[in-house]
This record gives C-alpha cells, sequence and structure tokens, in this order.
C-alpha cells in the first residue's frame, strides 16, 4: 500500500519538477520519425520491467506511444536459458539484458554488436562505477540496467531464528520448505560461498566439492525455482529461499512475514546490462529504447516499480526517488556483504558446471525412472528403425 501511495504521487508530481542537470545534458534527442510503424524484439528478464502496475509507469506502452515502435516483448528465467536461444538461432531480438558474465561470454563468441553511443546521450546518468566493469571493459557492447546482490528470504513465522548464514539452505530441520535456485551459476554459487570456494574457480576439485554439498542438500530441497519462486514465498508455501535482493523486496511487500538477509560468507553481485545481439534486425531502433530507458523519468519508474538499486544518477539525485530499502539495496560499508562477481568461465569448466548440474538434477530424483524409461525407449526405437532400415536395404538387393 506504500508503494502504491507514492507511486501515485510520484506519477502526479514527476511532470512538475524541474529536470535534473544530468536529465538537461542529455536531452540531446534527434528526430525519430522515420522509425515509426516498425519494430523491436525485446528480450527480458521475467518480472523485470515497470508494467503499468501500482499506478507506475508502463515503460514499454509509453515508449510505443511516444515513438509508434511496436515492443514485442518476451521473457526469460536465466541467463543460461537465454544465450541457449540466441546461440540456437530459435529467435531474432533486437534487445537482450543478460547479467555480467554472460554480456562477457557473449562478447567472447561474438554474439553481440558495438553500440552508437551518439544515439544513446542519456549514457551520461550512468555513475562513473558501472563503468568500464570487468565484462566490458571499454563500454562498447552494454548499458547497466539494475544492480544487484543475492540473498535469503525467509518466512518469519516458518523460521525459528533470524538466519546469518547460506548452511540454513541445508537445514534438515526445515525439510521440504527450502526453494532453491534452478540455474547451475547461482545454485553453485551457493554452495561455493558456504564452502569458502572462489566463484570462478577453474579447479576441479573444487568444483566437484561443491557438487557434493548440493548432492547434500538435495534431499532438504522443495523445488528448485526461478520466477515461480515468488508466488511460492508469498503464498507460504514454503519457508526459505535464495534470490535476488530486488525481487525479495518485491515478495516482502506482498508477505509483510517474510525477511531479507545477507549471509556472512558472502554473496554473488551481479550488474544486468542491455545490449544488441547480433541478430539485431532494428539497431537504430534499439539504440532508441536503450536511451529512454536512461531518461530520468523512466529509469526512476523502473527503480520504484523493481526495487533493485540503480546505477542511474539522475534517479539517485531524483528527490522523488524515495521507495527504496537502503540497507539492503545500498548498504553502508559496515554493512556490506563480501561479494564476487561471476566471470565467464573456460570453456572445459562450463563443461564441466553444465554436466554436474545435469547430473545432480537426474540423481536421486523422482523423475529419474522416467528419465531412464525414456533413454531406454529411445534406444529400441533406434535399433528398430535400424533393423528396419537394414531389412529394406537387402530388399533393395533383392529387386534390384
Amino acid at each position: 500500500m506504500i508503494k502504491k501511495i507514492f507511486a501515485v504521487i510520484s506519477a502526479l508530481t514527476m511532470v512538475s519538477i524541474s529536470a535534473s542537470p544530468l536529465a538537461l545534458a542529455a536531452e540531446k534527442e534527434k528526430d525519430y520519425s522515420h522509425l515509426k510503424g516498425t519494430e523491436i524484439n525485446v528480450y527480458n528478464w521475467g518480472e523485470y520491467i515497470a508494467d503499468g502496475s501500482d499506478g507506475i509507469m508502463d515503460v514499454n506502452k509509453e515508449f510505443e506511444k511516444e515513438y509508434g515502435i511496436k515492443i514485442n516483448y518476451t521473457t526469460f528465467d536465466s541467463n543460461e536459458n537465454m544465450y541457449n536461444k540466441l546461440k540456437g538461432g530459435g529467435a531474432n531480438y533486437d534487445i537482450v539484458i543478460p547479467s555480467d558474465y554472460m554480456i562477457e561470454r557473449m562478447i567472447d563468441e561474438d554474439m553481440l554488436v558495438k553500440l552508437n553511443f551518439d544515439n544513446i546521450p542519456n549514457y551520461v546518468n550512468i555513475m562513473d562505477k558501472y563503468k568500464n566493469l570487468y565484462f566490458d571493459p571499454n563500454n562498447e557492447y552494454s548499458v547497466p540496467y539494475n544492480v544487484g546482490m543475492v540473498g535469503l528470504v525467509y518466512n518469519t513465522k516458518m523460521v525459528d531464528e533470524v538466519p546469518d548464514s547460506w548452511s540454513i539452505m541445508w537445514d534438515e530441520k526445515y525439510a521440504g520448505q527450502i526453494l532453491m535456485f534452478n540455474n547451475p551459476r547461482d545454485a553453485f554459487g551457493l554452495a561455493q560461498a558456504l564452502l569458502g570456494i572462489d566463484f570462478n574457480t577453474d579447479d576441479t576439485e573444487q568444483w566437484h566439492k561443491a557438487y557434493d554439498k548440493l548432492k547434500e542438500q538435495k534431499k532438504v530441497v522443495k523445488s528448485y525455482v526461478m520466477d515461480d519462486v515468488f508466488i511460492k514465498m508469498e503464498g507460504g508455501d514454503a519457508a526459505i529461499a535464495a534470490y535476488y535482493a530486488g525481487d525479495c523486496l518485491c515478495m516482502i511487500e506482498n508477505n509483510p512475514d517474510l525477511a531479507f538477509v545477507y549471509p556472512k560468507e558472502g554473496t554473488n553481485i551481479f550488474v544486468d546490462s542491455v545490449c544488441i545481439p547480433k541478430s539485431c534486425q532494428n539497431k537504430e531502433a534499439a539504440e532508441l529504447y536503450i536511451n529512454f530507458l536512461l531518461r530520468e523519468d523512466v529509469a526512476l519508474a523502473n527503480a520504484e516499480f523493481l526495487y533493485y538499486a540503480t546505477p542511474n544518477q539522475a534517479v539517485l539525485d531524483n528527490p522523488e526517488y524515495s521507495l527504496r530499502d537502503e540497507k539492503v539495496l545500498y548498504p553502508d560499508e559496515e554493512d556490506m556483504p563480501k561479494t564476487q562477481y561471476f566471470h565467464n568461465l573456460p570453456p572445459e569448466t562450463l563443461a564441466l558446471m553444465t554436466s554436474l548440474w545435469d547430473n545432480l538434477k537426474i540423481e536421486g530424483s523422482k523423475d529419474t525412472g522416467m528419465y531412464i524409461g525414456l533413454i531406454s525407449f529411445a534406444t529400441v526405437c533406434t535399433a528398430y528403425g535400424v533393423f528396419h532400415f537394414i531389412r529394406k536395404k537387402k530388399r533393395e538387393k533383392m529387386y534390384y
């Protein structure tokens, strides 16, 4: 309710406040009328843009209204799923919003195009500390969108203590009430943090140790989740989950029994950024969309709606930006947890992680029998097909 009240006030007063110096400096937009009637395909995380709820701007509809460019908007639930779809050539996208380590990988594999910053004057709003980051050191391929860290969200009515460690995700006392990430990088990151292992190690033995830890955890996990964590935690269907801080704050707003902490062992910090993939069909409109996302009023709407830390200085300077849990989103130095970025892993390490993750999801699963059955069925079908192919060839020799 508080969020709704502030959102309405913000919407009513936003048009009357004077623009910040940064926003004024960025007002150099050229004529884009020739793009009217075109369209762009945007691929973003689920629940990751202001959509008009709670009286806050519907970002995509506002863009369409202002420029007459249609947005075809679809979502993904993990960096890996997004990468696989682009790598497989299943669809053409003009905009994607991956996380740092995946951007590094996509640059290495020549999957992104360089941006023309002449078309993105609002880039002036991005704080210097979010430029020249390791995954795009020359600021050529990406523009920061949101900043976050991973933490624990828990139900205070179902959890006896205030947790301070990732170890609660392994606690048998909460067996069947724990939700775990359904993607390998985040899941291994939790085990690595608990074991004191570098997130980016290329040591095979260390990855196997993390794998063993995840195997140990499996018996207490209720389910492996991504976007469905919202429904399960807000509805009281689970007691504990690891997830992204901004999303956890949204869950807490919808269920005040929930609370959030950063575990003492440390966590992953990430910067999600807007990029243009090689499959882009409308680059000029895509760069216009990026510039639009960086505009003060649009970035403010996203910051208020998503509860992620913003890399946009104009938003931080805006007196209307009051909907933030500073201890979670912008912790002081003494409250800042130990953090590590994920980096792109060497190919052999990526292959190992993927293999271990696949083993984890199948081993001991209720669905193991189904997997074995499917493999057996496929084997039988293949053998049957080979047998009939040979018989057919024999017949062809007999009659011809």
